[in-house]
């Protein structure tokens, strides 16, 4: 009777064992992790938004949730301090120059690894969010006329623009008319402003300044349809814009849960020039192209996925 009890014993101990082994490699490998990703509302940031959650499905067991297009920085950066268990997302694409300036209220400095180091420590410091390595490419602030304009006025700098700003009309967004390193920074900076200020959706400032209802806008240096509307970038002679360069910005309990997300999303660290972004902007804004196929189609192409 002790034999056969024993024998029992072994066998529903044995079974337990299994069950449990199986338990524990299927949490191990994070199989049924999930993690969202997020994006700003213009289409660079679809664009990179895409890329982060392409890379992420391609390399790991992760499910990839995209909540892309949801707003200007503020409501990315509490959707991401808030965390997908709080109704919010797990990483999107942010700027060196938007995280010192407009996020940490910081003066803006010119240097591009100092700007990197001082985002990267202060954010994790008081927030646990983690900046990954820059991607490459400096999205940088800059104001843009029409190049036939520039060359009947003699502009070349921003401040070139000051001996005729009150003629002028200014397109902006209405992120850029309000943060501190936008329009409010620049009057400080060069000692002038427009006639008047026109806030409007990224997507229309080109139409407006095509049909002259602004004769200047602000623009994103990586802007695909610079190019495609023959508007001329002007240099920031006071160097006024801090550098812009676009990093993967990750909430630090999801990072140290799926470590690997750090190593798949660094593959593209320094890989992609500002030329690179502006062609793919202009892919989606210029051609029409589904910004998702144009961001899947630049990773396969360089064997990134």
């Amino acid at each position: 009777m002790r034999k056969l009890a024993l024998a029992i014993f072994v066998i529903l101990f044995a079974i337990s064992q299994v069950f449990s082994f199986s338990s524990t490699s299927y949490g191990a490998g994070e199989s049924a992790g999930k993690v969202v990703v997020g994006s700003k509302n213009y289409t660079e940031q679809m664009v990179v938004g895409h890329m982060v959650a392409e890379l992420i499905e391609a390399h790991t067991d992760l499910k990839v949730e995209r909540k892309l297009h949801l707003g200007g920085t503020n409501v990315c950066f509490e959707a991401l301090k808030r965390g997908s268990a709080n109704n919010g997302i797990d990483i999107y694409v942010e700027y060196t120059g938007t995280g010192l300036v407009n996020i940490l209220q910081m003066e803006s400095k010119t240097d591009p690894q100092e700007v990197y180091e001082i985002v990267k420590k202060e954010f994790e410091d008081r927030w646990n969010l983690i900046w990954l390595e820059p991607w490459g490419f400096n999205n940088t602030y800059t104001l843009a006329v029409k190049e036939e304009f520039a060359k009947e006025n003699g502009i070349e700098t921003f401040s070139d623009l000051g001996k005729l700003a009150d003629e002028l009309v200014f397109g902006c967004t209405m992120e850029f008319a309000e943060r501190p390193d936008g329009y409010p920074g620049f009057i400080k900076a060069y000692g002038y402003s427009f006639k008047e200020v026109k806030a409007m959706d990224p997507g229309l400032m080109y139409s407006a300044i095509d049909n002259d209802l602004v004769q200047v806008i602000s623009a994103f240096a990586t802007d695909g349809l610079l190019v495609a509307h023959k508007l001329k970038i002007l240099k920031d002679d006071k160097k006024f814009f801090p550098p812009y360069f676009a990093a993967p910005l990750v909430n630090g309990e999801v990072l140290n849960r799926y470590p690997q997300i750090g190593d798949v999303l660094n593959r593209l660290a320094n890989s992609i020039t500002d030329e690179d972004m502006q062609q793919l902007n202009y892919m989606v804004d210029g051609e029409g192209r589904d910004v998702a196929e144009v961001a899947r189609s630049f990773l396969k192409e360089r064997g990134y996925i």
